[in-house]
């Protein structure tokens, strides 16, 4: 029985995620959170094959969660569903220790195809982001600026976008200004900005943020 946990701040995806899995005779949801502390807590107490994870939720977000996770759990499997499109948030959250990544739009049965996958040891991506990475790679495309950045980095840019403060950011994260500080210094280096107007601008018009 692969027992499952569920990340995600709103009660409506639970729940119909949970009757999505109740159709699986093998699959077994053991705990919901609404949010990463929740979460944390949870997997704790109650260890488990998979989790999936949304990223955007109250206070620390899903990206700062799994790198959490995989340091407590590291056999635990994963799966991001989030709103925003792979191109977006992928890399990111692959780069973060996730096993699979899937958009909301995504059909039940591919979320049933990716937990499987990912709790055998695989990674699972849709078939059209496979195919704008396997373009972007023979290509020898450059991708998106934001894609250099390391995933606690990442998370601070789109902080900064959502119009938060360095010691809000701070205080949020439980780091200090000077850390916050060094990584939005960090942070405007790699991608070429000189401010934050710069890098709110960015997020919005990649719609990183909403």
């Amino acid at each position: 029985m692969l027992r499952v946990l569920i990340a995600d701040d709103h009660a409506v995806v639970r729940r119909g995620l949970r009757q999505v899995l109740a159709d699986e005779s093998d699959i077994k949801v053991i705990g919901e959170a609404h949010n990463s502390q929740e979460l944390l807590t949870l997997a704790r107490r109650h260890p488990c094959d998979l989790i999936v994870l949304d990223i955007s939720m109250p206070g620390r977000n899903g990206l700062d969660a799994i790198g959490e996770l995989r340091k407590e759990s590291p056999k635990t499997a994963v799966l991001v569903l989030s709103m925003y499109p792979e191109d977006q948030y992928a890399v990111q959250a692959f780069r973060a220790g996730a096993s699979g990544y899937l958009t909301k739009e995504s059909a039940p049965e591919e979320l049933v195809l990716a937990i499987r996958k990912v709790v055998r040891g695989g990674r699972y991506v849709s078939a059209a982001l496979a195919e704008k990475l396997a373009l972007d790679l023979s290509a020898n495309r450059n991708g998106a600026l934001h894609e250099s950045l390391s995933a606690r980095e990442f998370q601070i840019l789109c902080m900064i976008g959502s119009g938060k403060s360095v010691t809000g950011i701070a205080d949020e994260l439980a780091l200090s200004v000077k850390t916050i500080g060094t990584y939005r210094a960090r942070i405007l280096e790699k991608m070429e900005m000189r401010n934050n107007a710069e890098l709110i601008r960015y997020t919005i018009q990649n719609r990183l943020v909403t």
